[in-house]
């Protein structure tokens, strides 16, 4: 099984209370997969999941394994240690899990080789190792890519290394086999999907998830000229909806929207200023117009 298309990391919505507010990030789930999005991704960063407590992580969870469950979408699931991953066994919804290269330690490149071999063999799902180096601290070459791409249990990375690099070029000239390459840097995807990538894991697309869903299919059916003239306006809505610590302007767009209850995030995350916000509303207008409409 080779993942392609558009996942979702879905934020995790929270009302006028502050409790987890289910039915709309049931709605918000739904309404992604309605609009073309290949699967959703649960308890990833964009979920804020470093500020829910352990009960909170559970129920989210099983709000969004009843909706893949329903909808036959699949699910990945943020789980970077055994433990995690050891209780994703008695969730057979879930397609597989998303797994941070470990952080902060810089264990150098066969650390987290040796890392990811102890990890696929104690996991019940197969792995999509998260490589961010600019969060991690932890940079990995193509051949050490190559490497983890061929541990049994591997089937892809979200690669998200804030540019399209020489390594980034090189495994995309020549991917390795069932092993897909997602976009994890949602201003820049349109560059990967042109080089080959199948396609993206961007929070960026809870806004104009169909605009994202055609940008995939346009560069895998080769219309380069559709593929850069989307790819050019969502990037300009993803680098407004980054503008402030992800997913907080994500949050007040969709609330503007009426699609969730609250804007809300938790600490260590501030709401965003609120400029940033009517730019991001402005951007996301311009992407739903036709492309080519006069301005």
């Amino acid at each position: 099984m080779t993942l392609s298309g558009v996942y979702v990391p879905l934020i995790t919505p929270f009302d006028a209370t502050g409790a987890v507010a289910h039915p709309a990030l049931a709605d918000l789930a739904h309404q992604v997969l309605d609009d073309g999005a290949a699967g959703l991704v649960a308890l990833g960063t964009t979920a804020e999941p470093g500020a829910l407590d352990p009960a909170e992580q559970r129920e989210v969870l099983d709000t969004l394994t009843r909706v893949c469950r329903e909808r036959d979408a699949p699910l990945l699931v943020g789980a970077s240690t055994p433990a995690a991953l050891t209780a994703l066994r008695a969730r057979p919804e879930v397609t597989a899990a998303l797994t941070l290269v470990p952080p902060f330690v810089r264990p150098g490149e066969a650390g987290v080789v040796a890392h990811f071999a102890a990890l696929t063999a104690a996991s019940p799902v197969p792995l999509v190792v998260y490589h961010v180096p600019y969060r991690t601290g932890q940079p990995l070459g193509v051949d050490t890519l190559r490497r983890i791409a061929e541990l049994p249990g591997v089937i892809g990375v979200k690669l998200a290394v804030g540019a399209v690099d020489p390594d980034t070029v090189a495994l995309l000239a020549d991917p390795p086999a069932g092993f897909a390459v997602l976009g994890g840097d949602d201003a820049v995807i349109s560059p990967l999907l042109a080089l080959g990538a199948h396609g993206g894991i961007l929070a960026s697309a809870h806004l104009a998830t169909a605009g994202f869903v055609d940008l995939v299919d346009a560069w895998r059916a080769g219309v380069a000229g559709r593929g850069r003239a989307v790819g050019h306006r969502l990037a300009g809505l993803s680098t407004a909806l980054f503008a402030a610590p992800n997913p907080t302007v994500v949050k007040a767009v969709l609330h503007a929207e009426g699609r969730i209850p609250t804007a809300t995030v938790r600490l260590p995350l501030l709401p965003p200023d609120e400029d940033l916000v009517r730019v991001a509303l402005r951007r996301l207008a311009a992407t739903e117009r036709p492309v080519g409409a006069a301005r």
